[in-house]
C-alpha cells in the first residue's frame, strides 16, 4: 500500500502551554508514521476559516478555528506512512471523543466543558482530518499559506524585556524507531517558558555536517591521535555516511538520518536551552536533563543547542532552516 500524508495542527494554546512534546510522542509511537515536515504558523483570518471549511463533522473544530485571533502560533506536522489519515484521526480523537480518560490526545489534552446540553468552553489542544479526502483539503490550504504565514515567527511581544534565539537539534538516535523519545525531549525543553518558535525536519547532509561541526575538527586533532576518525564519525552519524566515503555528489544530497530542527525564544534563551540539555557527556548530567534522560555517549546525546548568538545565526544558515519546504513536501 502506498504511503501517503497526514496532518495535526497542534492549537495555540497547546502550544503556549508547552504540550507540543506530549503530543507529538503520542502521534509517532501509535502511529509508526514518519515525520515528513513541519511548520510554525501564524494563520490569517481567511486561512483558518479556509482550514475550517475542509473538516466535515467536526462542528465543534470548525468554529473554534473560525474564532481564533489572527496570527496566533500555531504548529502544523505532516505525518507520512500507510493509511496515514486514519491512523491519526483515530489517535488524536474529534469532537465527540473528549470527555473519556486519555484515550485519544484530545481527551488527554483538550477540554471541554458542557453545561445544559451546551458547549461552555472547548479548546481541542490538536486537530486532525478525519480521513484522505480532508487531509488532502487541508494540506493544500496550509500549504498556500506557508510562505506568507509560517516560518521562523517572532514571539518577542509576549515576553517582558529583551529576548533571544537559539537553535535545537534533535538527534537521530531519537528516531531509530517510532517512540515517544522525540516528543520526551521536547517536553523536557518545555519547562524552560520558552517560545516554540520554529519546528522543522530535515536531512542533514554530509556536506553540511562538514561545515556545521568543522569548529569541532582542530579540537579533536590536537587532542586525539585519531581526531579525524572520530570527527567523521560524528558527521556519519549525524548525516549517514563518513566524509571519506562519500563523493562530492554524495556529499551535496540529503543524508539518511532524521532530525527535527526547534527555534526557541525568550530571555537568555540560549543560556537556559543550555541548561535544560546538560553537559555534552550524559555520565556527568545532573538529573532531569536531557543528556542524562536520553543521552548514552558523548555522541549519541539527544540533541545539539548552539552555544552562543552567534552560533544559532551560523548553524541556523547552514542547515537552511528559513528555507521552506512544506510547500513542495506536501504538493
Amino acid at each position: 500500500m502506498a504511503d501517503t500524508l497526514s496532518y495535526v495542527l497542534i492549537t495555540p494554546s497547546a502550544l503556549r502551554k508547552g504540550r507540543t512534546g506530549g503530543i507529538l510522542g503520542r502521534l509517532i509511537s501509535r502511529s509508526g508514521l514518519g515525520l515528513e515536515t513541519g511548520r510554525v504558523f501564524a494563520l490569517s483570518q481567511t486561512t483558518l476559516s479556509a482550514l475550517a471549511d475542509t473538516l466535515c463533522g467536526q462542528s465543534k473544530t470548525a468554529v473554534y478555528l473560525k474564532g481564533l485571533p489572527a496570527g496566533a502560533h500555531s504548529l502544523a506536522v505532516v505525518l507520512k506512512g500507510e493509511e496515514a489519515a486514519s491512523k491519526v484521526a483515530s489517535i488524536v480523537g474529534n469532537d465527540t471523543s473528549m470527555g473519556g480518560r486519555g484515550e485519544t490526545i484530545r481527551d488527554t489534552y483538550g477540554d471541554l466543558v458542557e453545561e445544559g446540553g451546551k458547549t461552555v468552553y472547548f479548546e481541542p489542544g490538536v486537530i486532525a482530518p478525519a480521513n484522505a479526502a480532508e487531509a488532502a483539503a487541508g494540506l493544500k490550504v496550509l500549504a498556500a499559506a506557508s510562505d506568507a504565514e509560517g516560518g521562523i515567527l517572532d514571539a518577542a511581544s509576549s515576553f517582558d524585556g529583551p529576548t533571544e534565539k537559539t537553535l535545537v537539534l534533535i538527534k537521530p538516535d531519537n528516531f531509530a524507531f517510532p517512540s515517544t523519545r522525540p516528543g520526551g525531549v521536547i517536553d523536557l525543553f518545555a519547562r524552560t517558558g520558552l517560545a516554540l518558535v520554529g519546528f522543522k525536519p530535515f536531512h542533514l547532509s554530509v556536506a553540511q555536517g562538514e561545515e556545521f561541526y568543522g569548529p569541532v575538527l582542530d579540537f579533536l586533532v590536537a587532542k586525539l591521535p585519531d581526531g579525524r576518525a572520530q570527527w567523521e564519525s560524528i558527521v556519519a552519524f549525524m548525516a549517514g555516511k563518513r566524509p571519506s566515503e562519500c563523493t562530492p555528489e554524495e556529499k551535496a544530497a540529503p543524508g539518511s538520518q532524521t532530525c527535527v530542527a526547534l527555534i526557541y525564544q525568550g530571555p537568555d534563551a540560549v543560556a537556559k536551552i543550555r541548561a535544560a540539555l546538560g553537559p555534552t557527556n550524559p555520565s556527568q548530567a545532573p538529573h532531569g536533563t536531557i543528556r542524562k534522560e536520553f543521552g548514552t555517549t558523548i555522541m549519541i546525546n539527544g540533541a545539539h543547542a548552539s552555544d552562543s548568538v552567534e552560533n544559532v545565526a551560523r548553524e541556523t544558515g547552514i542547515i537552511r532552516l528559513n528555507e521552506n519546504d512544506f510547500k513542495t513536501k506536501v504538493a
